[in-house]
């Protein structure tokens, strides 16, 4: 992480910055994203944060920038990955579920409740929306599904998973490995073959 200096101080980084933005965000949303707290929380000065950021604007841009190639991008390259089954294509997405590297559960549920008294990051969330629900719909229609069955079993996919972060469900682990290969099967038409469920279970650490 890049630190800039001057004669009286340590500046931070625009990454530090972005990271109390961030963790403010997911805490207690947008309204407790404002320089003067972040700078107190950082121990910087408030003009600080002008060396990184025109404004607080730049800083709420960074953000959604920040979750839309997180998010909406990895669940794209996920729907995307090689694959040589339906099942396998869809235990490809699962993992953004499993995975908060690949999809930050806890920062979609900030911006979705941040869209709630924002038009401008509705709108947002409506674009990722759409673009992940054409991704998913690709992704099964590589399989042969026709557009109308495809477009349904995206929409299911995609509702009950967003479904879970905005109930914040709490499952257990065990619990929702178990549920997977149902998922799978009830999401695509297709079971999941033990060899597949096998690496899928492997790549996230279960069982321990």
């Amino acid at each position: 992480m890049e630190r800039t200096m001057n004669e009286s101080g340590w500046r931070g980084s625009a990454d530090l910055w972005w990271e109390a933005a961030y963790n403010a965000l997911l805490e207690a949303g947008v309204d407790a994203v404002k320089i003067q707290p972040l700078a107190k929380k950082l121990g910087l000065s408030r003009t600080s944060f002008y060396w990184f950021f025109k404004d607080r604007e730049a800083l709420l841009d960074a953000l959604i920038a920040r979750w839309r190639e997180k998010n909406t991008g990895n669940l794209v390259k996920q729907s995307e990955a090689y694959a040589e089954t339906v099942a396998e294509a869809m235990l490809n997405v699962f993992d953004c579920w499993l995975d908060s590297a690949l999809f930050d559960a806890r920062f979609e549920f900030a911006v979705r409740s941040w869209a709630l008294q924002s038009p401008e990051i509705l709108a947002e969330v409506q674009a990722a929306d759409r673009q992940r629900l054409d991704a998913l719909g690709r992704m099964l229609m590589r399989f042969g599904l026709g557009e109308a069955s495809a477009d349904v079993r995206a929409r299911t996919i995609y509702l009950v998973q967003i479904g879970y972060i905005s109930m914040q469900t709490q499952e257990d682990i065990s619990v929702r490995m178990k549920r997977i290969p149902q998922y799978v099967e009830v999401f695509t038409g297709h079971p999941p073959a033990q060899n597949e469920i096998d690496r899928f279970y492997a790549r996230h650490g279960y069982p321990e």
